[in-house]
């Protein structure tokens, strides 16, 4: 079960953990100048020319173009939600868009007929270990996100803790052992660079999805046949 929450919160639009003392001065100070917020907003790079942000999407997160039709990151938990599960979504998106491309390149069976072939053990239990393992592991990240810094230490052994850079980075040895997260500018960059790439590769999933469900290719055959055809962007 997780620890009780340490005298820490995360400052959701950074990815840092900060006192307690020093969140409640920054959501204050956050509060009572709104305006200038907004207005030094409009300096800073959007997702559309002129557009002036909401108040909420300040610049401070990694790759803030100040996007929210809906408002849904009015509310703070809220925005710390959605970072998290842009971030997740971002991960699975590079890692899904390799694993289409693979079989294409060994010669093995097209990604969208995985699901047909035969494994070590039937589709069901595939199906419930990956829900109990995954439930476990979405629990533990829902934890986190409420009580920064309380599921830190490994569960089973005790002796090996993460989470240095805050919710969704565990860094440490397994997730980070070149150290590249130990320069905080070169820790930004790299935040940066994992979701400018993750919210292409979203978008590049979606296509390659539709695209193999419109010709019953892979990605890596409908780019050899689009080169060869003569009409595209490097023609």
């Amino acid at each position: 079960s997780p620890r009780s929450p340490p005298a820490a919160a995360i400052d959701y639009r950074t990815g840092t953990m900060m006192s307690l003392s020093n969140s409640v001065r920054s959501a204050r100070a956050l509060k009572a100048t709104p305006r200038n917020v907004s207005m030094r907003a409009t300096d800073r790079p959007v997702f559309y020319p002129g557009q002036t942000p909401p108040a909420h999407l300040d610049g401070s997160m990694p790759c803030d173009y100040g996007f929210d039709p809906l408002s849904l990151g009015s509310w703070d938990k809220g925005l710390a939600w959605n970072r998290q599960a842009e971030l997740q979504h971002c991960r699975w998106a590079m890692l899904g868009v390799v694993g289409t491309c693979v079989p294409d390149l060994l010669g093995l069976p097209m990604w969208a007929d995985a699901g047909k072939e035969s494994y070590f053990t039937d589709a069901f239990t595939l199906f419930t270990s990956q829900l109990l393992f995954m439930s476990w592991a979405e629990y533990r990240r829902w934890i986190d996100i409420q009580y920064p810094g309380s599921v830190n230490e490994d569960p089973i052994f005790g002796n090996y803790t993460v989470g240095e850079k805050g919710v969704g980075y565990p860094g440490g040895k397994w997730f980070d052992p070149m150290n590249f997260a130990k320069d905080e500018k070169k820790f930004l960059e790299l935040q940066k660079k994992e979701i400018a790439n993750g919210r292409l590769a979203m978008v590049a999933i979606l296509g390659i999805a539709a695209q193999t469900y419109y010709t019953g290719k892979g990605p890596l055959v409908c780019l050899g046949e689009h080169i060869k055809n003569g009409v595209n962007i490097f023609s």
